[in-house]
């Protein structure tokens, strides 16, 4: 049985990317960082899943972005 998706939050997105807060957002206007979602009233998370596979490639991750919003 495969392990749940966890919803990591903002420190931990830091740490295992290496970008600082002012850049991941920007990424993430850009469309190239996975972008948050919505936890709670004021709380805001990141899937673990994606931020993994932006880690691993993020010039992949950008493209394959790129691809679905152009179908």
């Amino acid at each position: 049985m495969p392990e749940p998706d966890r919803i990591i939050r903002l420190r931990t997105v830091l740490e295992r990317t290496g970008l600082s807060r002012s850049t991941m957002y920007r990424k993430i206007a850009e469309g190239t960082f996975p972008a948050q979602i919505k936890i709670s009233a004021n709380g805001a998370g990141w899937r673990e899943a994606d931020i993994n596979r932006w880690v691993a490639d993020p010039v992949s991750w950008h493209t394959r972005v790129s691809r679905k919003n152009s179908d």
